[in-house]
């Protein structure tokens, strides 16, 4: 399973599919091929909706996102 977490808080977000995953991998950039935390805004969420993003996961990143400008978003594996 895979969770994505608000990286200023902590607070669990919620779970992603290996394939929403993939898309945010795609979508944004990475420093590294460890990095797994992204910042995201509402000019990325529309990025995302050009470019075919599921509507269950924009749902969730809406909102998490809230009415904030943006935020660090991170992910991370689970057994």
């Amino acid at each position: 399973m895979i969770r994505l977490y608000d990286n200023y808080s902590g607070v669990e977000i919620g779970a992603v599919t290996n394939d929403q995953l993939q898309f945010l991998i795609d979508q944004l950039e990475e420093e590294s091929t460890r990095d797994q935390d992204y910042y995201i805004d509402q000019a990325t969420l529309e990025m995302f909706v050009d470019a075919g993003i599921d509507e269950g996961l924009l749902e969730l990143l809406r909102g998490a996102l809230g009415d904030r400008d943006g935020m660090e978003i991170r992910w991370q594996k689970e057994s």
